[in-house]
């Protein structure tokens, strides 16, 4: 599945690991591991299926987000958009959820 970034220090840590310090490393990896399998992914339901990410829809004011788990303390937050060339990720953060 396609993916693009919101902010460029979320693709700085994807393509150089520029500002992997801010993180644990534990979160770094799950950061790297997580976006592997969104890269092969076909589509959402892949991501469903993959559940020990916990992929699922927020809710509130933030019901058009998705969250993946990177561990028990942190998440990717997600949206699903759509452009000409089909559904793609655009990662938007990471959170610590407590």
């Amino acid at each position: 599945m396609r993916f693009h970034f919101k902010t460029k220090r979320l693709e700085e840590l994807y393509t150089s690991e520029k500002g992997a310090h801010r993180y644990e490393p534990e979160v770094v990896d799950a950061f790297f591991e997580t976006m592997a399998v969104i890269a092969a992914a076909r589509d959402e339901r892949d991501l469903y299926a993959q559940k020990g990410f916990h992929f699922e829809k927020l809710s509130g004011k933030r019901k058009h987000e998705h969250s993946l788990r990177l561990n028990r303390q942190f998440r990717l937050i997600v949206t699903l958009e759509k452009d000409r060339n089909g559904t793609y990720v655009l990662v938007i953060s990471i959170e610590d959820y407590h």
